[in-house]
């Protein structure tokens, strides 16, 4: 129980992400700050220096207003720079293919989106959702930032500050914030990430928590149901005389409980829908838990890593191949889990920046500028690659190597957080990206 008091009670700086990095170096805003953090368990709770109140005391939580219209936004961050030129093949330029010899999608795999787009042979859950008009592709989108590191990348990208390291928060913390005020008291669930701690996107003055496995969750007393680690957690707050500690172990426990009344452990997914025996599918499976047990969600975060193919990437078989395969079986499967509920929900994915539009002397690509993103939903106005092509001649990459940016990345999150979240404040959200919604590329 000692180390678990030290996790919990000196715990100042979180750890690395699968990518090895730090994903919060600095301190959130609004000062120092406490944290919960139950490593076996699976939950942790991050907030402001006050008790946070947003942990309801009742099995079922009053839903703000996003909640209570069912909106709700579902961002996915592929970790390690995806190369947008084979996952969205740019099949009739030919340069693409000179400067591909032994990686490019060949025309007869691709599967055709739209006569000079198509997808990766690897994605085929996604043509379906193509054709029915919910999914939308964005082309040549990134950060106006050139760095090529994937640590400042994703900082960047998470916090919404291209080129600012000084930026405290998350851009989703930020839009939640942004949104309606809540009618009553919010979700303990309002703002969830699938992992062992709150990424950089969700950090912020707005409380959210992190979840590991919604099925190891467990509150004290007796009964086999019970954990060591939990009773101990919980031990631990009855004992301490901090009143914010104290508060905010209650609180925590209340939040488990209003997850255990869903009965995780005993989810069974809808009809016919097999989730990836990953890590990344069963994130995105307990999402769909979350959303259809009504817990009032209205954000939520994952990520995949693996995208950074230096070496042996492979063309439509291979490592990123099956990187492909993993995510968009798993996408689709959370889509037809959700059944009637997807019309509710928008889905985004986002990289810290593309790959090379060369292929290197290692079969595999380097890092690059811009990429593609990808929307889903009921309200998507989908069937369409958004954006403006800058083209792939040698003459039109970015620094001679790279796809230039065409579209900021900022503009496609800003609108889905405007449309989904009701973020109106987009000046708050994305601080000098001097968004506007007459600027919005309307794929919602």
């Amino acid at each position: 129980m000692a180390n678990i008091r030290q996790t919990l009670m000196d715990r100042s700086d979180w750890g690395c992400d699968m990518q090895g990095r730090d994903v919060a170096r600095r301190g959130l805003a609004g000062g120092a700050t406490r944290r919960g953090f139950m490593k076996g368990g699976a939950l942790a709770l991050i907030g402001t220096s006050v008790i946070p109140g947003f942990l309801l005391r009742s099995v079922m939580a009053e839903a703000t207003t996003a909640a209570a219209s069912n909106k709700r936004l579902v961002v996915l961050f592929q970790r390690g720079a995806a190369d947008g030129l084979n996952i969205v093949v740019p099949y009739q330029e030919k340069n693409y293919y000179a400067m591909r010899p032994t990686i490019a999608i060949q025309q007869k795999d691709v599967l055709d989106l739209n006569g000079f787009f198509g997808l990766h042979p690897a994605m085929a859950a996604f043509k379906p959702l193509y054709d029915q008009g919910h999914l939308a592709v964005i082309h040549a989108a990134g950060s106006t930032d050139t760095t090529r590191s994937h640590f400042d990348a994703q900082d960047f990208m998470e916090s919404g500050t291209p080129g600012v390291k000084s930026t405290q928060d998350g851009w989703l913390n930020r839009a939640l914030l942004a949104g309606p005020v809540p009618a009553g008291a919010p979700s303990a669930f309002r703002a969830v990430a699938l992992g062992t701690q709150v990424p950089r996107t969700l950090q912020g003055k707005m409380p959210a928590i992190a979840v590991s496995n919604l099925a190891d969750f467990s509150v004290g007393g007796k009964g086999p149901t019970t954990s060591a680690i939990s009773n101990a957690f919980q031990a631990m707050y009855d004992e301490s005389s901090d009143a914010v500690l104290h508060g905010t172990g209650q609180e925590t426990f209340e939040a488990v409980k209003m997850l255990k009344a869903a009965d995780p452990a005993h989810y069974q997914p809808a009809a016919g829908v097999t989730y990836p025996n990953t890590p990344f599918g069963n994130s995105l499976k307990q999402i769909a838990q979350l959303m259809k047990a009504n817990l009032g969600v209205e954000a939520a975060f994952s990520d995949i890593g693996g995208w950074d193919t230096h070496q042996n990437q492979g063309a439509a078989t291979g490592q990123l191949a099956n990187r492909l395969t993993e995510f968009a079986n798993g996408i689709a499967a959370f889509w037809k889990d959700m059944g009637d509920g997807a019309e509710n929900i928008t889905l985004v994915t986002m990289s810290e920046f593309g790959r090379t539009a060369k292929q290197n002397g290692t079969g595999g690509t380097d890092h690059g500028h811009a990429n593609a993103m990808f929307v889903l939903g009921g309200t998507v106005k989908g069937g369409k690659v958004y954006g403006k092509w800058p083209g792939l001649d040698n003459a039109q990459l970015n620094e001679g190597r790279d796809l230039a940016v065409t579209t900021d990345f900022r503009r496609v999150l800003g609108e889905a957080a405007y449309k989904t979240l009701g973020a109106r404040k987009l000046e708050t959200v994305f601080p000098g990206a001097q968004l506007d919604p007459s600027g919005f590329l309307n794929f919602v």
